[in-house]
Parts: structure tokens; C-alpha cells; sequence
């Protein structure tokens, strides 16, 4: 029987996406639905499936290579029509053992409590509900369209994409690419090309980051619509363990579903020895700053991971950038000590002071008051 090719399917406005995985070989049999490839696209990963069952006969790609919709991905040789398989014989069924003896006092079991059930109207009936659109969340919701499932997406703020598309690892790290273009820039006189000082405009830098977030985000909408995945925004709660009542704009959404994906996420906590003070910020905040601060006191315990590098990209663009952390916590937590090893290693030469051994005691509105931890 001829091959067919196997092609990638309609992704959205995504295009030139990198294999980074290559789950199947020359020879391998595959069912239908089975995943084929995974490819990535700035934060979007996913894979694709087979269409259909068969034995792959020759890989089109490699890990690494740039597809888009239409590209081959391998030769696959389908199925014959096998015969139905002969019915399993039944088994015998044994012979009734003789039932044990009971004591003639036995107290009575206690009934579990039984699970509260949902009695309102339905709005929505869905195989698989997924609450929350972060990294996690809409990968869950895009593979499981994906498989054919009917998907219903909750999300409570106006877009797609979670803490780290909106407010965390994205807009941090297209602030930090302008850092590394300055940073590149500096070195430059040793190489006989000499520019003059950098001078920075902050809402056109606020507008550049939210014009990289705003094109990731709107791409995950275009993705959810492509799947005819449901975008519900609102607060879901659970009514029983097969319903969700989501609180919207317009009014509660009920919904029935099969299964259940919580993808909630995270977001910054208050502290409770916090003071209420347009200067005090979380990471959030930070990159929604109404000016560019002389100096900034990022401590790592409380401000650190991928959002932290916010303040590797404020000591760009001229403050001065105090990191402090316990050095007993990250001699403890080998990431967080990496962490601290690698942004000393890029703020070295620059307005940057790194402190350890130094642990927050408490904070005022005017000043931060720390004790030495030895």
C-alpha cells in the first residue's frame, strides 16, 4: 500500500515553529491521535498528532527544524482493514465460595457523606473544563481540542496567557533584551565603534513591552478560536465534582463538564509587614514603574525566579540596583544560589551592589530596616 505524507495542521498565525521533540522513528506503528512531534513558538509548545494509524515509514524532519502549516512531517503507511478479532473466550466463573462467618454483634457502618449536588439550569456542557490560561492551562485546553474533546477555557482577567505572558516571564524578558542590546553597545569602543550615551523615553519602552505581549496573547486567542475552544472570563467555582458555576460580566455561567484541569497559577501575596506605599511593588508593579528609579532594593528571597530579572533590567537603564540575599538560603537551594551567581555575574561593572547575609526584618515607609544574619 502507498505511503501518505503526514503534514502539520492548521496552528494559528504561527509560523517557521522549532521541532524540539521527535517522538517517533522509521518503523514505529502509530494509532490515531497519537503525538507525532512537539514544536515551540515563543511560549506556545504543543504537539501534533497522527491522523490516522499506520507505520511510519520515513521521517521528513528533524529535531530542530523550522515547520509551518503544510509541512511534511513523515511518509506514514496506513492500516489494512484488519478482520474482527474473534471474541475472547468468556471466563467460567468460579464456584461460589462459602461466605464467612459474621459475629453475631457487629456495629453498623457508617455512610460516607454524600457529595452535594448541582440542581440549577445549564448554560454549558462540555467534555473537559480548564481553569486557568496560563503556560499550563492552555496547553491542557489546545491538546485536548486537539484529541477531540469539547473544551471550555475559564479565565478571570481580560486575556489569555497568565502571569507569565501578561505580567511575568515575557514582558520581563523584552525588557531584557533591551538591556542586552545596551549592554552589547558598551562594549562596542573596545572594538574601535563608540556611541554616545543611551538616553531612554519610559513610555516607549512600556509601549514595546506591551506590544510583544499584546501579539502572544492575541495568537493564544486566535489558537483557542481555531480549536473551537470556549473562552469563558470570569471566577469559576465548583458547584459539585461535575459542575462550575463561573461568575462573568454578564451574569453566572453554569457549567457541566467530565473532567477537570485546575491551572490556577499564582500571584503575588501581601505581606503583612508590608506598609501601604506607591514605592513598595511586586513584580508586577515593577514593570509598570511612572518613572525610572534612582535606586532599587530587590531582596531574592521575595523578588527572584525569571519576573526577578526585571531588576537586571532596570540596572540598564541607570539605577543603581541593590540585590540582597541570605547567602544560608541559597547555599541551601542550588537554583537560587545559580540564580544569585548569574546576575551578580551580569551586574558586575555596573551600578550594582549585591549584599548577602542580609535577611528584612520589617519595612517602613521611608527606609528598610535589615539585620545581619551572620
Amino acid at each position: 500500500m502507498s505511503a501518505v505524507e503526514i503534514k502539520v495542521p492548521d496552528i494559528g498565525d504561527f509560523k517557521d515553529v522549532e521541532i524540539i521533540e521527535v517522538l517517533v522513528k522509521p518503523g514505529d506503528a502509530v494509532t490515531k491521535e497519537q503525538s507525532l512531534i512537539t514544536v515551540e513558538s515563543d511560549k506556545a509548545s504543543m504537539e501534533i498528532p497522527a491522523p490516522s494509524a499506520g507505520t511510519v515509514r520515513e521521517l521528513k524532519v528533524k529535531l530542530g527544524d523550522k515547520i509551518s502549516e503544510g509541512s511534511t512531517i513523515l511518509l506514514l503507511e496506513p492500516l489494512d482493514d484488519a478482520p474482527a478479532a474473534a471474541s475472547p473466550p468468556q471466563p467460567t466463573q468460579a464456584p461460589a465460595t462459602a461466605a464467612a462467618p459474621t459475629p453475631t454483634e457487629s456495629a453498623p457502618a457508617t455512610p460516607a457523606p454524600a457529595p452535594s449536588r448541582f440542581t440549577g439550569s445549564v448554560d454549558l456542557e462540555c467534555e473537559v473544563v480548564v481553569l486557568g490560561s496560563g503556560p499550563g492551562g492552555y496547553s491542557a485546553a489546545f491538546r485536548a481540542a486537539d484529541l477531540g474533546k469539547k473544551v471550555v477555557l475559564v479565565e478571570r482577567y481580560a486575556t489569555l496567557g497568565g502571569v507569565c505572558l501578561n505580567v511575568g516571564c515575557i514582558p520581563s524578558k523584552a525588557l531584557l533584551h533591551v538591556a542586552s542590546v545596551i549592554d552589547e553597545a558598551a562594549h562596542f569602543p573596545d572594538l574601535g565603534v563608540t556611541f554616545g550615551k543611551p538616553s531612554f523615553d519610559l513610555a516607549k519602552l512600556r509601549a514595546h513591552k506591551d506590544k510583544v505581549v499584546g501579539k502572544l496573547t492575541s495568537g493564544l486567542t486566535a489558537m483557542a478560536k481555531m480549536r473551537k475552544v470556549t473562552v469563558l472570563r470570569g471566577v469559576g467555582t465548583f458547584a459539585d465534582p461535575n459542575h462550575l458555576a463561573v461568575a462573568t460580566a454578564e451574569g453566572t455561567k453554569n457549567v457541566r463538564f467530565d473532567f477537570a484541569i485546575i491551572a490556577a497559577g499564582s500571584q503575588a501575596v501581601h505581606l503583612p509587614f508590608v506598609p501601604d506605599d506607591p514605592r513598595i511593588v511586586d513584580s508586577t508593579g515593577a514593570l509598570n514603574l511612572p518613572s525610572i528609579p534612582q535606586r532599587l532594593l530587590g531582596h531574592a528571597e521575595l523578588f527572584r525566579g525569571r519576573i526577578g530579572d526585571v531588576d537586571d533590567a532596570s540596572g540598564h537603564i541607570g539605577t543603581t540596583i541593590i540585590d540582597a540575599h541570605r547567602h544560608r538560603l541559597a547555599s541551601r537551594d542550588i537554583g537560587h544560589a545559580q540564580l544569585c551567581a548569574e546576575r551578580q555575574r551580569r551586574m558586575r561593572g555596573r551600578q550594582f551592589a549585591a549584599v548577602e547575609g542580609l535577611a528584612i526584618r520589617g519595612l517602613r515607609a521611608f527606609r528598610v530596616v535589615a539585620r545581619k544574619t551572620g
